[in-house]
């Protein structure tokens, strides 16, 4: 019996759209990222890109539970020193919410040139 290894020119890519609304922010991003890795199909292998295309509508109306919106912070730098900036979770919601879901599922897929491959069919 042979181990099967996905070929990444015969792989058929479909397309999902995800409603937002009412689900809890990390259980819809690890099932988007599951999706975008190819956990979904039989074919699965790790070191390949055999996921499908994921469009997401709604992202502002997405939840989270408990004291999230207050006490969740996202954190950047602008490479200039003392340049550390933070956002809280509300405060993105109402500028970015697709941003949050990004980042949600950016975390969940594997660092690398891999998961930047992956992360560049998700749109929101």
């Amino acid at each position: 019996m042979d181990t099967y290894m996905a070929n990444p020119d015969k792989i058929e890519r479909k397309w999902y759209v995800i409603d937002a609304t009412g689900h809890t922010l990390g259980r819809l991003s690890s099932e988007i990222a599951k999706i975008l890795r190819g956990k979904n199909k039989p074919e699965y292998t790790p070191n390949v890109d055999i996921g499908d295309y994921v469009i997401v509508v709604n992202a502002d109306k997405v939840k989270v539970t408990g004291k999230k919106m207050d006490q969740k912070i996202y954190y950047h730098h602008s490479e200039y020193v003392g340049g550390m900036k933070e956002t809280k979770l509300a405060d993105m919601m109402d500028k970015k919410p697709e941003k949050v879901i990004e980042l949600a599922v950016k975390g969940m897929l594997p660092k690398g040139p891999l998961g930047r491959e992956m992360i560049k069919k998700l749109h929101v």
